[in-house]
């Protein structure tokens, strides 16, 4: 019936033990016996990672801030994508999700954030820092002001009786930024270092303007006035304000990934209550019990003792599938999870069709052994063209996610695909292992009763 028989327990053996073990954990920590430090050879946390819909959080839809008629370019909104999401990422937002929707929207979606506001102000400001020459003017802390540059290169027109002021230099200079304590008082400062290009401007424009003022503007509004007191040749330089923790913190994270290539503005927030999230899950996973105990049944009672093979089939596939999504962080949502429950159904589709192949075979008057073996070879043309053919839609799905910002069809067309190759593998090669076990420990003598004939 099958060679190697005892090979393949062994097999899908090591392989439930292993799902079980994560599935039933939240860390994985195996320690290194050759260590004398106490160094582990592997160490990974396993903990579920619930999507916005599941654990409740933040979704947020920003939008170019330019005119509708102005065609914003693909790649300047791929670069905005990946500075927000560097921005929330070192905001300390963990598995955010950060995507482009279209050609000139981006979709965020913060699962378990509490501080909203934070995140906000952050992720939407353009993080446009020049360095301008006031002169001998002082400006307060707050002033907008305006400034000859632009970052489209188009000539700044103001209007009649504003002062335009001179940008010697951008933050794109910086080569590094971090916070520390203010020396000068209380509070905290923001400590720079600027490129060779930027430190020599730096450089040559500090020696020739020795008592005026360099002020600092982040986005048109002054952050600092200060005076130059000498040259500062050696490229690096120090923000001073009245920041707090916080402040100073997101003003370096908007100093340190860089100004936004397109300025966004927030079209449309939404927050979901972590009570509303765990309703769903609850739900979900209630719906989800329901299903697979009628169709347990179902099998159970038509097919009988191959219905308890796949049963058990089933059950294995549902556990190296939890598996997966814990070891490798993949984030559960509530169309993932409809995905998973449809790819269960196709991983039981595979157990019908062989399941209808062997009866055929017993029916023709075929040997258990030669109908199972037969079973097996002939269903197996119809199992991989209609799972082949599931994947393919899976795999356009995400594209299209991908494409259009759509996260909802991602999850599901990723738990789908994920679903349908596990099933795969529970249905050609478990099921048929628990089958002959099951028939070996059993050995009926009536097929008709057995078998559902």
């Amino acid at each position: 019936m099958i060679r190697n028989l005892t090979n393949r327990i062994i097999l899908i053996v090591v392989v439930v033990a292993l799902s079980l073990w994560i599935d039933l954990s939240n860390e994985i920590t195996i320690p290194n016996p050759f260590s004398k430090t106490g160094e582990t050879w592997l160490s990974n946390n396993v903990e579920p990672r619930l999507g916005l819909d599941l654990q409740g959080g933040l979704q947020v839809l920003l939008e170019a801030d330019i005119p509708a008629d102005q065609t914003v370019d693909a790649d300047a909104m791929e670069v905005a994508r990946q500075i927000v999401q560097q921005r929330t990422d070192a905001l300390g937002v963990n598995e955010n999700v950060i995507t482009v929707a279209g050609d000139r929207r981006i979709v965020g979606e913060f699962p378990g954030l509490a501080d909203t506001e934070s995140v906000l102000e952050t992720i939407q400001q353009t993080g446009l820092l020049e360095f301008v020459d006031t002169g001998d003017t002082y400006l307060e802390p707050g002033t907008v002001l305006v400034t000859d540059y632009s970052p489209t290169g188009t000539p700044v027109v103001a209007p009649e009786g504003v002062t335009v002021y001179h940008t010697i230099m951008t933050g794109a200079e910086l080569d590094s930024v971090s916070v520390i304590p203010n020396q000068l008082g209380g509070g905290y400062a923001i400590d720079f270092i600027l490129k060779s290009n930027g430190a020599t401007i730096f450089a040559e424009h500090t020696s020739a303007n020795v008592g005026k003022i360099l002020t600092i503007v982040l986005d048109k509004q002054v952050i600092s006035s200060p005076r130059i007191d000498g040259a500062i040749t050696g490229g690096q330089g120090t923000i001073t304000g009245n920041f707090t923790s916080e402040a100073a913190n997101a003003f370096a994270v908007q100093l340190r990934y860089g100004s936004l290539p397109v300025p966004l503005k927030i079209v449309e927030t939404r927050i979901i209550g972590p009570t509303l999230g765990a309703d769903s899950l609850n739900k979900s996973l209630l719906a989800g019990l329901i299903g697979m105990s009628i169709v347990a049944l179902f099998m159970l009672i038509y097919y009988r003792l191959p219905g308890i093979a796949a049963v058990l089939s089933i059950l294995i596939y549902a556990t190296i599938s939890f598996a997966i999504f814990k070891w490798f962080h993949f984030t559960l949502t509530l169309p993932g999870i409809a995905g998973f429950l449809l790819s269960t159904g196709a991983a039981l589709d595979a157990n019908i069709l062989i399941f209808e192949r062997i009866k055929e075979e017993l029916r023709a008057g075929k040997t258990l052994n030669q109908a199972l073996d037969q079973g097996w070879t002939r269903a197996w043309s119809s199992i991989r063209d209609s799972n082949l053919s599931a994947i393919i839609t899976a795999l356009i799905l995400f594209w299209f996610g991908s494409s259009f910002g759509a996260s909802i069809v991602k999850g599901f067309s990723l738990t789908l695909a994920l679903g349908v190759l596990i099933s795969l593998f529970t249905a050609i090669y478990v099921t048929r292992a628990l089958l002959v076990i099951l028939l070996r420990a059993f050995k009926p003598q009536n097929l008709t009763s057995w078998f559902g004939l």
